[in-house]
């Protein structure tokens, strides 16, 4: 049965909704009271037009250029010199899917019906995004303050049948792309190049896959945390959830709500109940406090994102009742480039963390297993520089999670002087949750080779279903092999739908 297409009103986008649509190519169509509000904006801007009013960017000129009238007759070369002229990208190109994220939002946007272009130009971005045509957009170039100026506009260059853009993995010239999927370029209206390219739209897409993966990561954590743990064979009496309650925080309730759902039953905490072990190390007594908090700061970006995604970001704004065009700064990303940085700071403590029990786990004075979890060590090295590639990673994290959102270098000869610099801190963000995603996969090789020898003890109900679905298809390391090999084999094993979906079958859902 082929699938419904999903219906954009402007205001109903979420991470989930939205990674889902890009990730299952799902078609999108404008629900009807979206068409009649771009109808009746358009129409308004026409009546505009016809009186002859200074409109900024309808009218006039752009940026510095705002007291330079535009005649009606140059209306049309006006939109497309804009596209062409801010097409300044640099730089590698855009991962395919946030540049398909970019163009669902920049569509979400149009649909509210206050940035007065043409029903046919929305339709027209609505048969593009359904046709899987990608525009190849440099990812450098946006300071973040009068929208992602530069990268909208490389976007914007295939809607008038220029510049490049990819079908199956293939680029093409826009113009011979759009007809292979019988797409005619539009020629842009008073209005229209402007709207297309004052928005938060590659800010908001890089930090809609940066939330998305986040979310799980902080799941990961703590399936990685709870293996880590067993194969240290420390204690779970820092889970409590007595203890949780007298400092509430949600997020640390909800990971050691987790850790106690993954370690439920496990032989090998049974086996040590009387030892004389105090307390452990940070890395693993504080994983409810340090991942918590991650998992409370995911939860603020998020609500950010999502009211940014469902709004209105370009200029001037048109209103129907009353009838005002208004010009302001809707299209400034402060609100983007504060939570990207929050955000990478953030996940960049779920790898550090790790790291440290990685390091645990190598190091045999701390652990009690074999040094660097090598059989015959001396001979084998076993997992030593694993350790090496985590810390590498972390300390690369360090570097990116500098804030991008405090610095402001004035554009457009003064008139754009304070600038958010958020396209750089949600591209930075997105690269150190990458990283963490590597980070994880090589604490879990190494926890689960700890695991390894205290068998034929078992774990819990969750991390031993985690230990069992990776055993599967990666063995336990006896002799000296490509470590990067096995690195990547874990990477791939635990980012699969069935490794979490394996693993809440027996835990319970996870928070």
């Amino acid at each position: 049965m082929q699938k419904r297409n999903f219906l954009i009103t402007g205001k109903n986008l979420t991470v989930e909704n939205s990674v889902n649509i890009v990730l299952t190519s799902q078609k999108i169509s404008l629900s009807k009271s979206s068409r009649q509000k771009i109808i009746s904006s358009r129409k308004l801007v026409e009546k505009w037009i016809a009186r002859d009013e200074v409109i900024y960017g309808i009218t006039t000129g752009f940026g510095e250029f705002k007291d330079v009238k535009i005649s009606n007759k140059d209306t049309e070369t006006l939109q497309r010199n804009l596209i062409l002229s801010h097409s300044a990208g640099v730089g590698k190109y855009i991962p395919d899917f946030i540049v398909r994220m970019m163009l669902l939002f920049r569509i979400n946007s149009l649909a509210l019906g206050y940035s007065g272009v043409r029903l046919q130009l929305v339709e027209h971005l609505v048969r593009m995004f359904n046709s899987g045509l990608i525009p190849m957009v440099p990812s450098q170039g946006s300071v973040g303050s009068s929208g992602d100026l530069a990268p909208l506009s490389h976007l914007a260059l295939t809607v008038i049948g220029e510049g490049y853009c990819k079908i199956d993995n293939k680029i093409f010239e826009s113009k011979t792309a759009l007809k292979k999927k019988n797409i005619t370029p539009i020629v842009l209206s008073a209005k229209e190049g402007l709207a297309l390219i004052n928005g938060t739209q590659m800010m908001s897409a890089y930090l809609c896959k940066s939330i998305h993966d986040a979310e799980y990561l902080s799941k990961l954590s703590d399936i990685a945390g709870s293996l880590s743990l067993d194969a240290l064979r420390g204690s779970t009496k820092a889970f409590s959830d007595r203890l949780q309650k007298v400092r509430p925080h949600k997020g640390q309730i909800s990971s050691a709500k987790n850790l106690r759902q993954l370690l439920a039953g496990s032989g090998i905490n049974l086996s040590h109940n009387n030892c004389n072990k105090v307390q452990d190390a940070y890395s693993l007594r504080c994983m409810p406090q340090v991942h918590g908090a991650v998992k409370d700061t995911i939860d603020h970006c998020k609500k950010i994102l999502e009211v940014e995604i469902n709004s209105a970001t370009d200029n001037p704004l048109i209103f129907t009742e009353p009838e005002e065009h208004v010009t302001g700064g809707n299209f400034h990303g402060e609100p983007l480039a504060l939570i990207a940085d929050f955000l990478a700071i953030a996940v960049s403590e779920l790898g550090s963390i790790s790291e440290r029990r990685t390091a645990r786990l190598l190091d045999g004075s701390l652990s009690g297993l074999p040094r660097f979890l090598a059989d015959e060590g001396g001979l084998n090295s076993g997992l030593m520089i694993a350790q090496y590639t985590a810390a590498a990673l972390v300390s690369e994290n360090k570097v990116l999670c500098h804030p991008a959102s405090v610095d402001s270098i004035p554009t457009s000869a003064n008139q754009e002087d304070h600038n958010s610099m958020g396209s750089i801190s949600s591209r930075k963000a997105f690269e150190v949750i990458n990283n963490v995603k590597k980070i994880l996969g090589i604490e879990v090789l190494c926890a689960a080779q700890g695991i390894d020898y205290l068998r034929p003890l078992k774990s819990g109900k969750g991390s031993e279903e985690a230990y069992k679905y990776l055993r599967k298809r990666v063995k336990h390391i006896s002799a000296d092999t490509n470590t990067s090999e096995m690195i990547l084999s874990v990477i791939e094993i635990i980012f699969e739908e069935g490794f979490m979906k394996a693993i809440e079958s027996k835990s319970g859902k996870l928070g």
